[in-house]
């Protein structure tokens, strides 16, 4: 089992290189991944917890890390497809991916915040198949020489593509793609298109039903299911609590019992989690060190 961690680009810490701190801290402590999160406005639960403080972009801080990092992958978790234009972030995930050694994970997912949507211009109705598009005209850029898109949206051909990523797949160059979501789009999604599934909030038992749901879509739409990299998403409790109402609904584990932790990630590690992302809900940088100090030392070894 391979483990992640969140940094706080979300979290409205005023120092940026404070936020971009904690990438190197993972490193040290031997975390395999470090992840970072999306909106482009604070609304919603986002302007409740943060008012007008910042919310940084998850590929600029990403890329900040990349540079004072040298092992650690590099993760979205999750960017909002439909908030993005799908040739400028190829461009930029190629970018990054050749600058960092082949570092990039992409988790990706539809959105679900109706004012974002709104205020973007964007209809939220075609969410679904703004991200299908965008992943499949992605790994085209990518994967071709001679790359070549038509839909209703986009239309390219006759033109070149670079840089391609550092990193392949079958061969040719490719970020991998984790989908987000536990909702049937979002499953459909992983097991046609994705280089992964990576929900979020899910239990144990919920993942477990939704794996083999991905696994078995996969298999039909002729793809080998074991390709899939099958990932998760988890709020750890920095405080004893949830981070909002909205989380409160979701599974967390708790920060302050290291044997309760234990347990429950091996729960989902038990329910075909691979790579776990641990996200830390707190702003305040002095607790999200001592719990990141906490999860390396004492739990992380037992897991192994």
């Amino acid at each position: 089992m391979e483990f992640g961690v969140t940094v706080p680009n979300n979290w409205g810490l005023e120092d940026p290189q404070a936020v971009i701190g904690f990438g190197p801290l993972a490193e040290e402590l031997g975390y395999d991944s470090v992840w970072t999160m999306d909106h482009l406005f604070n609304n919603g639960y986002i302007r409740e917890r943060l008012d007008d403080k910042p919310y940084y972009h998850p590929m600029a801080t990403l890329s900040h890390i990349s540079a004072l990092t040298s092992r650690v992958r590099l993760g979205t978790s999750v960017l909002v497809l439909p908030y993005h234009n799908p040739v400028e972030l190829a461009k930029y995930a190629a970018s990054l991916d050749q600058m960092s050694g082949g570092r990039v994970v992409l988790g990706v997912g539809v959105g679900a915040m109706t004012p974002e949507f709104e205020a973007l211009g964007i209809p939220m109705n075609q969410r679904g198949s703004l991200t299908n598009e965008s992943m499949d005209m992605m790994r085209e850029l990518w994967s071709n020489e001679d790359p070549r898109f038509n839909s209703d949206r986009w239309q390219f051909s006759d033109l070149k593509f670079s840089p391609k990523p550092l990193q392949t797949a079958e061969g040719s160059p490719h970020v991998p793609l984790w989908v987000g979501g536990s909702s049937p789009g979002a499953l459909r999604r992983a097991a046609r298109r994705g280089d992964g599934w990576h929900p979020s909030g899910v239990n144990a038992e919920e993942f477990a039903i939704g794996r083999q749901r991905v696994r078995e879509l996969a298999e039909s739409a002729g793809r080998n299911a074991d390709d899939l990299v099958m990932s998760a998403r988890v709020e750890v409790e920095a405080h004893g609590g949830p981070s909002s109402q909205r989380a409160a609904d979701r599974s967390r584990l708790p920060g302050d019992d290291p044997a309760g932790m234990i347990a429950g990630i091996a729960a989902y590690r038990d329910a075909g989690v691979q790579h776990i992302v641990l996200a830390l809900n707190t702003g305040d940088a002095g607790r999200l060190r001592e719990l990141m100090q906490v999860i390396a030392e004492d739990v992380i070894p037992q897991l192994r």
